[in-house]
């Protein structure tokens, strides 16, 4: 540690924002080492500002730290100007409580939120002076563990993690924790934990399973080939969603993050459906907190950390069955705090007057919204269930209360997609555009601008759009013309996704384990850091898959068929594959599905918990 310190204190003053490398927040932990047991590095691989923003962090670094003998501490992938740094003075990536290099800790934890973020890793593992090979760390440590949404496909990066948890974090942590704390004195093997770890609920060991292919290319079989596998490993759910683990406080960071306040969790999961939507289909079942509890941890992380502003996270925050009633009970300790209730994941369908007035005092000029497609055809192709008059009633009632930007979220290259939904796009947005010059003027604020943003669509595992094929970048490319051209006002402002991180993004989401030598060597020509514009490389990615034999087009540019055997086919994330197929067919009909209040749509995740999760029984 002292040596890591000297170090900083020479080359802090040469970085931006040298804050975010040296630890001491307020609420960071601290614990002695001579009285720990267990040392867990939970990694986020991107920047300190993105990662001190995750809430995912924020919990499992609580409940990991709630234990007398274990200590989790904070890591983040350095900004390139402190990383040459570092490279330089020969300063391993450390730990932000200790400044002991991670190397040394028992667990080094990865949370795996988005597909561009997956060299970082890599980079992580490097800069910490280990091999990002798990097959070329022959210790029993560090452990090298994955958890987060990618994980519902980890192939493409099998080769570099000992293990990874599929589903909700707060029970396995533990449970994996105690396993090691428990094997410890003995001096297993590595394979000898691994082993006895794959027969935790949720843990996946992705060398206990062999891949075999056909000569298509396709995957043929995917079998485990220790008696300790399972041929098909759960993803883990919380069960009581108001008696499980929430931090009653943060670490309050020196600098500022992208998200800079409190956040309670209101529910997980969501009743929606929508047929793009990963995190709606692998977050299932819904499950929401009552009001005392979530009143409770509003008062006790704003009165800890001293945030005055506080944000209701969910999928779909007004989905919570007793909104109103719960807002009302918020508002009576925010108001006589001088605290902001913020609202962000709001449904068009479940907008109000009520939620205009509690959102009013902290977004007073701008309101998004996510219609995700043009015309009302190919928003029941993705199962959108919001009409064009929600959407313009919505509108009209935020003209109406003084409210001057909106901001529009939708897709371009969407499964039967066509030229006319496309130009709808243009024409909604006039329609809303119109919406504000009938506003009286009395009611009305003095300017309007209409932002249009739109991304391309990504087709992502366990979701009924899985079998799609991703749009060329042609194809994107002719749709983003078009819509360009038809936009005709100088107050509807457009905004489009760059198009080959799209493609990147897909890959990985789709991919087999034979991508890993792509991602090793796309990592060994420089590629990392690649959700940055600045950094990113796609030529060099190119370059990587070309010199391993992988064509990109085989896996993202054709339609795969119902019964072909997925990468991801050995993992259960509750969504069953008759479901998926179900809703696909449906897609191509046009034909929507009811959210989950409304009926059960048989998805899978009822017959395994009874409906009792998922609402449509009584626990």
């Amino acid at each position: 540690m002292e040596e890591i310190k000297n170090k900083l204190e020479k080359i802090l003053l040469r970085v931006m924002k040298p804050a975010r490398y040296i630890g001491g927040e307020i609420g960071s932990v601290v614990k002695d080492r001579d009285k720990v047991d267990v040392r867990f590095a939970f990694c986020f691989p991107d920047t300190y500002d993105v990662g001190m923003s995750h809430l995912g962090m924020k919990i499992l670094y609580g409940l990991k730290n709630q234990v007398p003998n274990w200590w989790c501490e904070r890591v983040f992938m350095p900004e390139k100007d402190f990383e040459t740094l570092m490279r330089e003075n020969n300063i391993p990536l450390y730990g932000l409580e200790s400044l002991d290099p991670i190397r040394d800790f028992d667990f080094i934890g990865f949370t795996l939120q988005y597909e561009l973020s997956y060299n970082n890793v890599l980079q992580m593992l490097d800069l910490a002076g280990l091999p990002v090979l798990a097959s070329e760390r022959k210790g029993l440590t560090p452990i090298v563990v994955g958890g987060g949404p990618c994980v519902c496909n980890p192939e493409p990066l099998a080769d570099f993690f000992d293990l990874f948890i599929l589903g909700e974090g707060e029970e396995v942590n533990l449970e994996l924790l105690r396993l090691y704390e428990k094997m410890k004195p003995h001096s297993p093997t590595k394979e000898e934990f691994l082993r006895e770890a794959a027969k935790i609920e949720g843990v996946y060991v992705p060398q206990f399973y062999d891949v075999l292919y056909n000569e298509d290319g396709t995957v043929k079989s995917i079998t485990p080939n220790v008696p300790e596998a399972k041929p098909r490993v759960t993803k883990r759910i919380i069960a009581d969603f108001d008696k499980v683990y929430y931090p009653d406080s943060f670490v309050v960071p020196f600098s500022e993050i992208v998200h800079d306040r409190s956040v309670v969790e209101v529910l997980r999961g969501c009743i929606r459906g929508c047929r793009f939507c990963q995190a709606g289909f692998i977050y299932r079942p819904f499950r929401e907190k009552n009001i005392d509890t979530i009143k409770s941890e509003t008062k006790s992380l704003c009165e800890q950390t001293g945030y005055e502003e506080v944000s209701l996270s969910s999928l779909s925050t007004s989905d919570h069955t007793k909104i109103n009633e719960l807002l009302q009970s918020l508002s009576d300790y925010t108001d006589d705090e001088n605290i902001n209730l913020s609202l962000p994941s709001l449904r068009l369908d479940s907008f109000n007057e009520e939620l205009l007035e509690r959102i009013q005092a902290v977004r007073k000029s701008g309101l998004t919204f996510a219609p995700e497609a043009g015309t009302q055809r190919l928003r029941n192709v993705i199962n959108k269930n919001i009409t064009e008059e929600e959407i313009l009633s919505t509108c009209k009632m935020a003209f109406e209360w003084g409210y001057t930007q909106v901001k529009l979220y939708f897709m371009l290259g969407q499964p039967d997609e066509r030229d006319e939904d496309i130009v709808g796009i243009a024409e909604l947005a006039q329609k809303i555009l119109d919406l504000y010059y009938e506003t009286p003027k009395e009611k009305r604020g003095r300017s309007v601008q209409i932002a249009v943003s739109t991304a391309t669509f990504v087709p992502k595992p366990f979701t009924p759009f899985e079998f799609e094929p991703q749009a060329t970048a042609d194809e994107i490319m002719r749709k983003q013309e078009l819509l360009r051209s038809s936009i005709k006002s100088r107050k509807i402002k457009l905004s489009m996704h760059f198009q080959n991180t799209s493609i990147l993004e897909a890959v990985l989401a789709r991919g087999d384990r034979r991508l890993c030598k792509a991602v090793y060597s796309a990592w060994k020509k420089g590629c990392y850091m690649d959700s940055w514009d600045e950094h990113f490389q796609y030529d060099k990615w190119l370059e990587a898959f070309a010199e391993n034999d992988i064509d990109i087009g085989f896996y993202i540019n054709r339609r795969r068929s119902y019964d072909e055997v997925s990468p991801w086919s050995h993992l259960d994330y509750m969504v069953s594959h008759e479901f998926l197929v179900r809703e696909n067919k449906k897609a191509h009909m046009a034909q929507t599905t009811r959210n989950c209040k409304e009926g059960c749509s048989g998805c899978g995740v009822k017959a395994e918990c009874g409906g009792v999760y998922c609402g449509t029984k009584k626990a």
